[in-house]
């Protein structure tokens, strides 16, 4: 079974709390992912997706140009070990309802783990809709 590490994104987006929401919505467009870690005086704070800008953000009416990533931030997000099984981050996402998962080696973030990383490598049905999918270049 892979380790997280071999099916992971390495140096992952990551952001300070303080920027705005307009900034992190031009830094997904412009790397092509839809998350963003986000950070304060170096530390892993949450995570903060396209969605969240949206629902979060401007459907709540806050201005994405002064609206910081602090205020719409998902808090303590759950991580995984870089060198855990696949299926352990599985496991966590199942547990915990999240696509996504921040990769820790030595309490230093080094990557991010998605549900669609993980159907590459634990789907048995090379057809299956989920892996051809996330096999795909990102569209524009």
């Amino acid at each position: 079974m892979p380790t997280v590490r071999e099916v992971m994104t390495a140096e992952p987006l990551t952001m300070d709390a303080s920027d705005t929401l307009v900034a992190a919505a031009q830094q997904m467009r412009d790397a092509g992912v839809g998350d963003v870690i986000v950070t304060m005086d170096d530390q892993v704070l949450g995570i903060v997706t396209d969605r969240d800008i949206t629902v979060r953000g401007i459907a709540e009416d806050l201005h994405p140009e002064s609206a910081t990533l602090d205020q719409i931030v998902t808090r303590g997000v759950v991580g995984v070990a870089a060198d855990e099984d696949v299926t352990t981050a599985t496991d966590l996402m199942r547990e915990y309802s999240v696509r996504r998962l921040p990769v820790i080696d030595n309490g230093r973030l080094i990557g991010i783990v998605s549900i669609g990383d993980l159907s590459l490598v634990i789907e048995d049905d090379t057809d299956a809709v989920l892996a051809d999918i996330s096999a795909d270049e990102p569209n524009n």
